[in-house]
């Protein structure tokens, strides 16, 4: 069925590009996409009034298994620039097809990136080439990712300066929530924290805690390794262990009661991920 609509989408958009593909080069387009959306708000603190920032993969659904529309591959050849994370097998298998890859903006450069596994359902995995995708989860990351948006609009609109005015204003702001991360980590009561599927790797390894995930390799773990994580929580008192939105509360409910603590939710992909990110290491730390 996927591949079906894949072909049907690539069919159509050959179709229409055959008569205007030169015409939408020249054109001046105000629209501007993002894969997922813990990027749009680091590409609309930049960006001047009148750019149109869209959110390739709508909230609520999953990276795993979104498939954009046919209007939506459109667009994206007419966009005047896409961001990505380039670490998503979606973002590998779509944004390949955009005919003019100088406009597709690789966010991940110079961000050491960690090897494992990242699958974000039961049924298979979406990092590419067995890289964890989730880079927007720490703010040391985000100093990278903000400083690509900010460069890649400069070479783009080299005449503006208020890419670089507006860029110095979220840069301050990640800097600062590095900071209060940091601070919370290192005074945080126990160093670790569980976590049904490891989406916080990259904020683990940054500031000093370990992720211990229930998930293993994108697969249920075993009942051995399961009681092991089990009897270590109860001996340190641990008070909560979290899962994401994109699972049901079912997958961790039965660990958090062994523990005798609380299952919390949180949503790593948030659109507010700066705001999101303190609360969520708030969460973890108190």
């Amino acid at each position: 069925m996927k591949k079906s609509l894949y072909l049907f989408i690539y069919i159509a958009v050959a179709l229409m590009m055959l008569g205007c593909k030169d015409t939408a080069k020249q054109q001046t387009d105000n629209t501007i996409y993002v894969s997922i959306a813990p990027i749009k708000p680091l590409v609309e603190a930049i960006v001047a009034d009148g750019f149109d920032v869209k959110v390739l993969v709508p909230a609520g659904a999953s990276p795993e298994t979104y498939e954009p529309t046919p209007k939506q591959f459109i667009e994206l050849n007419s966009a005047r620039m896409v961001f990505s994370t380039d670490l998503l097998d979606f973002e590998k298998a779509l944004l390949d097809k955009v005919y003019d890859q100088s406009r597709v903006v690789n966010l991940s450069h110079g961000i050491t990136t960690i090897a494992g596994s990242c699958s974000h359902t039961h049924h298979g995995k979406h990092c590419h080439h067995g890289i964890d995708p989730h880079i927007w989860c720490s703010p040391k990351s985000l100093h990278t990712m903000a400083q690509n948006v900010s460069n890649a609009l400069i070479a783009s609109m080299p005449d503006s300066v208020v890419y670089k005015e507006r860029y110095s204003v979220l840069n301050q702001r990640i800097t600062d929530l590095d900071q209060r991360v940091n601070e919370m980590c290192q005074n945080a009561s126990l160093p670790y924290f569980i976590i049904y599927h490891p989406a916080l790797t990259y904020l683990a390894r940054d500031y000093g805690m370990e992720q211990v995930a229930v998930e293993n390799e994108g697969k249920e773990t075993s009942a051995k390794r399961l009681s092991q994580i089990i009897d270590r929580a109860r001996k340190d008192g641990v008070k909560r262990v979290f899962y994401q939105s994109e699972f049901p509360a079912s997958s961790i409910e039965v660990v958090a009661q062994d523990i005798g603590a609380e299952a919390v939710e949180i949503n790593p992909l948030a659109e507010n991920v700066i705001e999101n990110l303190e609360d969520i290491v708030l969460k973890i730390t108190e």
